[in-house]
């Protein structure tokens, strides 16, 4: 089982269509959550932007 403790709750405003296309990608990757797919989504696009270097996070 995954770790976690980093996990944060987030809610998501989005179209009809975008939710129907989450839910398909959901189901084509086998996750249970959609919320998943928009973590994967997210994690590819900052490698992508990144060319693969971590963003380090500034805590005050």
């Amino acid at each position: 089982m995954r770790n976690k403790k980093n996990l944060r709750r987030v809610s998501l405003l989005v179209t009809e269509q975008t939710a129907h296309n989450l839910e398909k990608l959901a189901a084509m990757c086998g996750y249970r959550e959609q919320g998943h797919v928009v973590d994967k989504l997210v994690r590819e696009k900052m490698l992508m932007m990144n060319g693969g270097k971590r963003h380090e996070r500034n805590e005050n």
